[in-house]
């Protein structure tokens, strides 16, 4: 597993209330939904090759920590 960089993220309280509502619909927690948006824009755009990191062969569902 690749290693996890800590940073802190400032983020409006509705955005933070509405990703938390999203992270709990789909399982996961509210940093695990952040990597999993950011993860999908990077390899949408082509900047982040699709088995890099801890995405090789894993699905994208489920509770991420």
């Amino acid at each position: 597993m690749a290693a996890r960089k800590a940073y802190p993220l400032r983020i409006r309280e509705d955005v933070y209330d509405a990703l938390r509502r999203w992270a709990d619909d789909e399982m996961r927690s509210v940093n695990g939904q952040i990597e999993f948006l950011l993860r999908d824009a990077l390899l949408k755009s082509g900047r982040l090759k699709s088995g890099s990191a801890d995405g090789e062969g894993k699905s994208n569902e489920g509770h991420e920590d």
